[in-house]
């Protein structure tokens, strides 16, 4: 019987749908990037590891898989101390620049390190992420590969450092040969600079007492070179002035179209800046970016990134710190010395605009600084100072991180006020972390908000005697709301609003979207439980967004209970006006239970406390399937909230409160309960 149009068109259409379900994996590969695109940046022969150690010459790699840029920090100082002590031939390499298909034919002469850091709840480094499920899934025997691991971690989490000793177990298992020591460091007890450092110490005396490596007396050999450039000023155009990239030099390419990354962001208007906060000594700003001139889309529960500059405060000090405040529009050329060693930022440049916009200037100090820079000091009384501090581990915590010390505020302090002109500005470049994005929970619904992200940024800051430390960029998010309302709230430090050749004026600044796993159920039936105390509300605001907007399209939600807490209601209560309005929308099925700790000096408040109040709802909600969700602070927070719903459980079922916690365990592997915290 021969077939009539609509049945051959049914067959064509199920003959496509085949064709695209089994060639999906090649039509659109699983890989994409922090902005929802396909990461083509390093595609090609170049990712082959055995081929770019026989170009170099390198006996020893350096991996690191890193989310904030420490492990980035860490790994390439390792690869400079190991080149300047033992004479290797090292690199320090992202997990993410190479394939591993031939990476058992690496040399066993050839040492390599994995500097890996643990994200969110146990998970890969958005860099290792491949690196990760290549050794677990496929990778066969491994055994000419020697390497030694290190783990950064916060034992505030679960997961403590899943990701580094998933890696050495896995190496191990697979044949591989441990030649050091597997070392691990805690972000959460604040201890990382010293576990890192007691790790290098000891990966040192294996290499020299057990593998028998030459030592060589330490000397700083730079791995790039500064050149001033007197031909060229800072008005010619290919002087970059903290352009984030170099389309943005350029300005020759449509710069509304993505990827939109971590290497690439998207310049975008700021719509909204509110205080909300109503307080004299505290600061709090709902933030809204327009994207519909791009086509950057996120979805709710995700994270933007913004990319921030340091303040005019801390350039100035650290200008004035290694004598350059009469250098600061001079242009330089910055060069790789090595084939494996990238530059950060653009080159020609000037120095300003290295402090300004490229480097962490206002970050932490570590002893393993203050030992290489000792070299570079003005006078022996200082130098005296900071080899005795570097070398110290008690001295230095009581004197340098407790007191918040930057590294030009550190050594001036110790050279009394006179500047370090000794000191390389490649030292400089090479020493100091690159300065890395800012990540924030975004507040806003995609479904209800389409083109806007809204963000929710606590302003930082705090007095250590005549010094400010302050948050770099939420200072800058603070001083475009006082600039763009018109408002006279003082400010701490101060911002060039402008940017690099006033391309970021009229209120912009570069973001990029960091997709998230915390997101709403499929099923919008399914009720959901949430708890976040200060900005942690900022994601629920986004979630409770997202089922009034389905309600208002004819969809009926489930149930949600928000527990939230601050200290005062009618100081520091987020959205507190928007809420009834929500309450309105979703009638019954918004529930929202309020604990506030300072109203009342005689009985401080917590939203365990209400949790506990609600127990018999709170478990009757979970045995009929609901999600719990929690945002905010890591290192209390969420545990003692971990820690309450175990006890609710386990009083409302009659079972132990171990037995509530495997519970809660098992409904984190469920993804029925999870965290946003920090």
């Amino acid at each position: 019987m021969a077939l009539d149009k609509l049945d051959l068109a049914v067959i064509v259409g199920l003959a496509i749908a085949v064709a695209l379900y089994f060639g999906k994996d090649f039509i659109w590969p699983e890989k994409t990037d922090e902005g929802g695109f396909l990461n083509t940046d390093a595609m090609g022969s170049d990712r082959n590891i055995l081929q770019k150690i026989k170009e170099t010459g390198k006996n020893c790699i350096v991996f690191y898989g890193s989310q904030s840029g420490t492990a980035e920090d860490y790994a390439y100082k390792l690869s400079k101390e190991l080149s300047a002590r033992f004479g290797l031939k090292t690199m320090a390499a992202d997990l993410d620049q190479y394939d591993f298909d031939n990476f058992e034919e690496l040399s066993n002469e050839i040492l390599v390190f994995f500097l890996t850091a643990t994200y969110g709840e146990g998970e890969p480094t958005d860099d290792a992420v491949d690196f990760y499920e290549w050794l677990n899934n496929e990778a066969d025997t491994l055994s000419n590969i020697r390497f030694s691991v290190f783990g950064l971690g916060n034992s505030t989490y679960e997961y403590y450092n899943a990701i580094g000793r998933n890696i050495n177990e896995k190496l191990e298992q697979k044949g591989a040969e441990r030649f050091a020591d597997y070392g691990e460091g805690d972000d959460g007890t604040g201890t990382l600079d010293e576990d890192f450092l007691e790790w290098k110490d000891k990966v040192m005396d294996t290499l020299k007492n057990d593998l028998n490596f030459e030592e060589k007396e330490l000397v700083y050999e730079p791995g790039v070179e500064v050149d001033e450039d007197e031909s060229l000023t800072v008005d010619d155009p290919e002087v970059a002035l903290g352009e984030p990239d170099k389309s943005y030099l350029a300005m020759d390419s449509d710069l509304t179209k993505g990827p939109f990354n971590s290497h690439h962001p998207y310049l975008a208007p700021i719509s909204l800046t509110r205080e909300l906060f109503n307080s004299k000594e505290r600061s709090c700003v709902q933030v809204e970016f327009d994207t519909s001139a791009s086509n950057l889309r996120y979805t709710t529960g995700d994270h933007l990134a913004v990319w921030p500059s340091n303040s005019d405060e801390n350039v100035e000090t650290f200008l004035k710190a290694f004598g350059l405040l009469n250098k600061r529009d001079t242009v330089i050329h910055v060069k790789p010395l090595d084939s494996t060693i990238s530059v950060p930022f653009l080159s020609p440049t000037t120095y300003e605009t290295v402090l300004r916009h490229y480097l962490e200037i206002s970050g932490p100090v570590s002893r393993q600084f203050f030992l290489a820079v000792a070299q570079f000091a003005p006078d022996v009384e200082s130098k005296k100072k900071v080899q005795h501090l570097g070398s110290n581990k008690l001295e230095f915590a009581e004197e340098i991180v407790k007191q918040d010390y930057n590294l030009a505020d550190a050594l001036l302090m110790i050279s009394k006020g006179t500047s370090w002109t000794n000191v390389p500005f490649a030292f400089i470049i090479e020493s100091i972390p690159h300065l890395q994005p800012r990540y924030y929970s975004i507040s806003s619904s995609s479904l209800a908000d389409k083109t806007k992200i809204g963000i929710t940024a606590v302003v930082e800051w705090e007095r250590k005697g005549d010094r400010l430390v302050s948050g770099v960029a939420t200072n800058l998010i603070k001083n475009i709301e006082v600039e763009q309302n018109g408002t006279d709230d003082k400010l701490v430090v101060h911002y060039d609003l402008r940017g690099p050749r006033s391309k970021f004026s009229k209120f912009k600044l570069p973001v990029h979207v960091r997709r998230s796993t915390f997101k709403l159920p499929s099923n919008p039936s399914v009720p959901v439980i949430m708890i976040g105390p200060g900005t942690g509300v900022a994601p629920f605001r986004g979630f409770v967004r997202d089922r009034v907007q389905l309600k208002q399209q004819g969809q009926n939600p489930g149930e949600m209970l928000l527990f939230y807490g601050c200290r005062r209601e009618n100081e520091d209560f987020l959205y507190k006006n928007e809420w009834p309005q929500y309450s309105k929308d979703l009638g019954s099925k918004l529930q929202l239970f309020t604990a506030f700790s300072r109203d009342d000096p005689s009985k401080k408040v917590y939203v365990q406390q209400r949790l506990l109040e609600n127990a018999e709802r709170i478990n009757q909600l979970i045995e009929d399937g609901a999600f719990v969700y929690v945002c905010g602070d890591a290192s209390r927070m969420a545990r003692e909230v971990q820690s309450t719903m175990a006890k609710i459980i386990a009083q409302q079922r009659n079972i132990s409160e171990e037995k509530g916690a495997e519970l809660i365990r098992s409904y984190k592997v469920q993804n029925r309960y999870q965290e946003d915290v920090w």
